[in-house]
């Protein structure tokens, strides 16, 4: 298979860590899961986890096309991703948590497919999304080994994946993580700070590659 198994390990950790940072993915499964129980927190998963697809595609058929009729553009697009990265890990550490450290409160049931629905819209229709999806995903791609498209396919596929065992579990287990979530206003801050610290990290060590 053409990938970089180095990198291949280094996606997987890094989005390991940023899935596992309470972020509006995750508040939203949650929201969902202590609504309408274990159904809707995953069926509100698999919304966001088909908007993520989308937007892996559209990345991969784009920048894969660029990098094949342009071969600087890849140097171009790493640098920008890798600064883009450095913004979003200062974010993290300068967060106060104001606009993230509130948990929906059940206010009523939701149907699975609304909480899918509504999972599949709020993370296809923002642009954040589409723009952390297209800095993050070239940085771990290698253009020599050949083969962009399914480079692309197996890091999105692995991102889908891991989207499922994280937000998923949250959906699952939302009444606990919930009341835990309120609680432990530290221990969020601390894991805030450690990944915005590994976001930094990574966007620097990109930058200066060659």
């Amino acid at each position: 298979m053409p990938i970089d198994h180095h990198l291949l390990v280094l996606f997987a950790v890094t989005t390991t860590v940023a899935m596992v940072t309470p972020g509006p993915d995750m508040l939203f499964v949650l929201g969902c899961g202590v609504k309408g129980g274990p159904r809707a927190g995953l069926l509100a998963t698999a919304g966001v986890a088909t908007s993520e697809a989308v937007h892996i595609i559209v990345a991969a058929a784009g920048l894969a096309a660029l990098f094949a009729a342009v071969p600087v553009a890849f140097t171009a697009v790493r640098l920008l991703g890798a600064a883009y990265l450095i913004y979003l890990g200062v974010q993290l550490i300068r967060h106060r948590n104001d606009d993230r450290g509130e948990v929906p409160v059940a206010t009523g049931g939701i149907s699975g497919r609304r909480a899918y629905l509504n999972g599949l819209l709020t993370n296809l229709l923002n642009p954040k999304m589409v723009i952390f999806t297209i800095a993050f995903l070239p940085q771990f791609i290698n253009p020599q080994l050949g083969d962009v498209w399914l480079q692309f396919a197996v890091l999105g596929a692995i991102m889908i994946v891991l989207e499922f065992l994280v937000d998923g579990t949250v959906g699952v287990l939302a009444g606990q993580i919930g009341g835990w979530l309120r609680r432990r206003h530290a221990a969020r801050r601390r894991v805030d700070v450690a990944t915005g610290g590994l976001f930094i990290g990574l966007g620097v060590r990109l930058a200066a590659e060659r």
